[in-house]
């Protein structure tokens, strides 16, 4: 089975160096992993010098996505040469919009490109008909929702509440979103979906945190296995559940029937829609 990580950060600034987390990639098997720019689009880091060299000395291993700061005069300019530079993809928002005359100037231009966008976000953002709109403009450009749609307790997104709560209707219509068959979406560890509970078990296992909320089942039943895919979110995951635990939460969920899903949420989804240099 050929695992992947859709969703780390590694820099020389912030977070681990890479070094750290292909040690975490070979210890649990996997193979490859995209590097996400650490941030968010609207205040992050913008120097990709990093994540490129990391492109050239482990080839074959990282995919990059970028963020673009859209308040720059050459923002598209800039994703152009991104692309050129080896990225596959760029983070947005629901909520991002060019400034200037036409406000998807840079979800045009990532179509344009070829590229794909990993979509961070709150649950109410993601079920916002304006985001839907937005989809809906780019059918053929692969957008993938990040975060099981902040779902997550400690989605790393500061503000946005403690997810989903029942019945769960927000959340829901944020899973309507799998009618464009160009979405898809990340699960992580279970960590962010429910709190470390106060005393721990000697073993790791769905246990561990009492009963699960349905999250990933309702993506299961929107998107279905082809289109899900797991990102350990490494190495913020370090300080819930850590590396292995979360390759094990999405590898042993019970919302998986079969070896079949599990090699598509853990590696073959993401090896149709990602590209390895």
């Amino acid at each position: 089975m050929i695992i992947v990580d859709t969703h780390t950060h590694a820099g020389a600034n912030w977070f681990e160096p890479v070094e750290m987390l292909v040690h975490q990639m070979h210890l649990n098997d996997v193979d490859k992993a995209v590097l996400i720019q650490h941030g968010r689009p609207e205040h992050g880091h913008y120097d990709h010098t990093y994540l490129f060299e990391c492109l050239e000395r482990f080839p074959g291993r990282f995919a990059v996505v970028v963020i673009v700061d859209l308040s720059a005069l050459d923002s598209l300019g800039t994703l152009e040469r991104h692309r050129e530079n080896g990225a596959i993809g760029v983070r947005l928002t629901p909520s991002m919009r060019s400034p200037g005359n036409d406000p998807l100037a840079i979800w045009r231009k990532v179509d344009e490109l070829g590229m794909l966008v990993s979509c961070m976000g709150s649950v109410n953002e993601f079920a916002s008909d304006k985001f839907a709109d937005i989809v809906k403009e780019f059918p053929n450009m692969p957008i993938i929702i990040e975060h099981l749609a902040g779902g997550g307790q400690s989605a790393s997104f500061p503000g946005n509440g403690e997810g989903p709560e029942p019945p769960y209707t927000s959340f829901k219509k944020a899973m309507e979103l799998s009618r464009f068959p160009n979405t898809y979406i990340k699960i992580h560890g279970l960590g962010e979906i429910l709190n470390r509970p106060s005393a721990l078990q000697k073993d790791f296992d769905h246990d561990f945190f009492g009963p699960l909320p349905p999250l990933v089942e309702m993506a299961k039943e929107g998107f279905g296995v082809r289109r899900m895919m797991w990102g350990s979110d490494y190495p913020p995951v370090s300080g819930r559940e850590g590396y292995r635990n979360a390759l094990a939460g999405a590898r042993d969920h019970p919302a998986f029937d079969t070896l079949e899903e599990i090699e598509w949420v853990l590696g073959k989804t993401a090896l149709e829609v990602i590209e390895f240099a």
